[in-house]
């Protein structure tokens, strides 16, 4: 089986969590036999097209994206439009079977690679903007965003997503019928998070003496992921018992707000905020703290939850989304406290800083829960969702047919059918030829939906 997939991030480009999880995957999958082809970006400095660890990157030049968001969107429909030439140009050398793409940022390319050559197209969905901003979408951009992501859903022949509470999720929101929906949760290898720093109890008197407890707070700071809730709970704490500090380990757009609450709330005696880290020092921040925080206020899965249990760092968590499905509500692995509840997080704190025994049992029953989030398992049932939509006889028309026209997400660009296996159907209903198919599949992503164009201006090859 060869399989062509397609993300905006892929290592060593590396913008949060998809681009590891991508890594992951594609490896594991190249040991189950599968011959994995991935179509991303890069800089000037990587090569075109190279075998790293046995799966075959390809990668679109293209800039640094912009931080403006209307720029932004621009350049994603640029990106996708490269995309989709090299996509293309693949298929006249090799014959996938697949497309498998990641979010809502490479469907256009996507779907017009799937639909050019008549194979079935899988989309992993790790989160949504409707999500992301409690609802909240309504005004561009995240009108915008959603807009893609409903079409995105719609129309793919399959969607992976990394929990049970994921799967309901898109179900309701985009109109998917949860029977065309897989859960897979994500994966762990506890050899990744292995500290590299050589002299840990040195990092560990650069944030706390040995008296002191320290607390660790990582991730995307933005509102969704709760810090401000950790902050408010800490508070309280450190008034108390004055031998706690914290520090916290990101940046996002909340990253100045969240400064000036800890400067509020009297805290910034008592903590650090980092900006961001590599993995190599987040992978020993997990080492040298008592207890990781995961406050989040929406969070498909928590792949920081089972970082901080691989390493041996007791974890709370916020009863909500997918962080349920990672940390068992009975407390042997981990604990809960009710989301958006910082009074109740800071009481559990204050439990848990106090109790070293306890602490210890649920880090040791920890480390063994993880290994349930195996990688090999993860690529077995990748591949097990793969063979089936392979081997079906006919691609189902896409729920995007019965709706409103998809929106946008890419430059339109004429496919050439190149790559297409004698005695295909087509694909997607069959009646058109692939081309023609590619063509109309790119088009279905240029108008933008406040009637702005999404197309933008090129940039001179």
């Amino acid at each position: 089986m060869r399989v062509l997939l397609i993300s905006w991030e892929y290592p060593p480009v590396i913008e949060g969590g998809l681009g590891r999880h991508v890594r992951k995957l594609s490896e594991h999958l190249v040991r189950d036999d599968v011959e994995m082809h991935v179509l991303t970006r890069g800089g000037g400095r990587l090569p075109t097209e190279e075998d790293r660890h046995g799966v075959i990157v390809h990668r679109v030049r293209e800039p640094p994206f912009p931080k403006d968001v209307d720029a932004f969107v621009r350049w994603v429909s640029s990106m996708n439009a490269d995309m989709f030439d090299m996509g293309m140009e693949l298929c006249e050398r090799f014959e996938f079977d697949l497309v498998h793409s990641h979010d809502w940022l490479v469907a256009g390319a996507a779907e017009g690679v799937a639909r050019g050559i008549g194979r079935p197209w899988l989309t992993t969905i790790h989160a949504t903007e409707f999500g992301r901003h409690q609802g909240w979408v309504n005004k561009y951009p995240q009108s915008h965003i959603h807009a893609c992501e409903r079409a995105m859903a719609r129309s793919a022949d399959a969607v992976i997503t990394c929990s049970r509470y994921m799967r309901s999720h898109v179900a309701s929101v985009f109109g998917v019928p949860a029977s065309r929906i897989t859960v897979i949760p994500n994966g762990i290898d506890p050899r990744d998070v292995e500290p590299v720093v050589p002299d840990l109890p040195g990092l560990r008197a650069k944030y706390a003496s040995p008296n002191e407890r320290l607390v660790l707070l990582v991730g995307r700071l933005v509102y969704e992921k709760g810090f401000h809730l950790a902050l408010d709970a800490l508070a309280p704490v450190i008034k108390r018992s004055g031998n706690v500090r914290f520090v916290v380990a990101g940046t996002g757009t909340a990253e100045a707000e969240l400064k000036r609450q800890a400067r509020r709330l009297g805290l910034q005696a008592h903590g650090s905020f980092l900006g961001w880290v590599g993995d190599d020092m987040l992978h020993s921040l997990y080492r040298v703290a008592e207890i990781a925080i995961v406050p989040s206020i929406y969070e498909p899965f928590g792949i920081v939850a089972l970082e901080a249990m691989a390493s041996g760092c007791l974890c709370i968590v916020a009863d909500t989304g997918g962080l349920r499905e990672v940390v068992p509500g009975d407390g042997t692995v981990g604990l809960r406290f009710p989301s958006r509840d910082s009074e109740a997080l800071g009481e559990l704190l204050e439990q848990v800083l106090t109790d070293d025994a306890g602490r210890a049992r649920v880090v040791a029953e920890a480390r063994e829960h993880v290994l349930r989030f195996d990688w090999a398992a993860v690529a077995r049932r990748t591949r097990e969702l793969y063979q089936g939509l392979v081997e079906s006889a006919s691609v189902p028309t896409p729920l995007a047919d019965l709706a409103e026209p998809n929106p946008p997400g890419v430059a339109a660009r004429a496919g050439s059918g190149v790559g297409r296996r004698a005695g295909s159907s087509g694909g997607f209903g069959g009646a058109k030829p692939p081309g023609v198919a590619a063509r109309a599949a790119m088009a279905s992503w240029l108008t933008r939906p406040n009637g702005r164009s999404s197309a933008g201006t090129r940039r001179r090859e």
